[in-house]
């Protein structure tokens, strides 16, 4: 996307890590105490689904510096919009048919958009069309816990970030990056006890498995004045 801003929580050498499928205060914040960037809430129909309020009162509690998303399917965008902020977050991750057009007015008002795809998704032709500051790559069925074969990120372009998923865990996760090479992972059922409660010691080893493995420098297209630092 032109005028991407810089990279939340990433930098040359550095991946950048969401933990996806958070459900209550208690993961939010252990999540960032083992170094994540970025927390998900879900708010498509989901095991993991939450409520606007609940996650309000969530975020308010949570660093700045900590990118906030929620995660919708087949949404429309002032919906979409109207969520972001009375769930005080920060970004949106749009799955399902979401239109480049769509994408485009959730983008223009909301700081950071992920546009989630399933790997092989022939809408990935059209990938140029879509105004999403990241690209999400899951498989066909988000949430399930499968790894997609990651051949199938083969060529994906080296000017937008690539946020991996699907079936990621400490123990693979570090292999992905260095086959897939991509901005930034993002994980769920691979931290859980249990649908929706995150495993202390998964999250823990998850993160630093991530941060051992080297990534590629990321280097967007152009550069834009959407400072992370600012409150939103």
């Amino acid at each position: 996307m032109s005028g991407d801003p810089p990279a939340p929580g990433a930098g040359p050498g550095r991946i950048f890590v969401k933990i996806c499928g958070v459900t209550s205060e208690e993961d939010a914040l252990l999540s960032v105490a083992m170094g994540a960037d970025a927390v998900g809430f879900v708010f498509a129909p989901s095991p993991r689904q939450v409520a606007v309020g609940a996650v309000a009162q969530i975020t308010r509690r949570l660093p700045p510096d900590v990118l906030t998303v929620g995660v919708f399917k087949d949404a429309h965008p002032a919906r979409v919009v109207e969520m972001v902020r009375q769930a005080g977050l920060r970004a949106a991750q749009l799955h399902g048919s979401t239109t480049p057009e769509a994408c485009a007015e959730v983008a223009a008002q909301v700081p950071f958009v992920i546009r989630a795809f399933s790997a092989g998704d022939p809408a990935l032709a059209q990938l140029s069309a879509f105004q999403a500051h990241a690209v999400l790559l899951d498989n066909a069925e988000p949430g399930s816990g499968r790894v997609f074969d990651w051949r199938l990120a083969e060529g994906f372009p080296a000017t937008r970030r690539l946020l991996l998923a699907g079936g990621l865990t400490p123990g693979n996760v570090a292999e992905a990056i260095r086959q897939v090479r991509p901005w930034g992972v993002d994980v769920a059922t691979g931290v859980e006890s249990s649908p929706g409660h995150k495993d202390p010691s998964k999250v823990r080893a998850f993160v630093h498995a991530a941060r051992q493995a080297a990534p590629r420098p990321y280097e967007p297209s152009a550069a834009a004045p959407y400072d992370w630092q600012e409150e939103w």
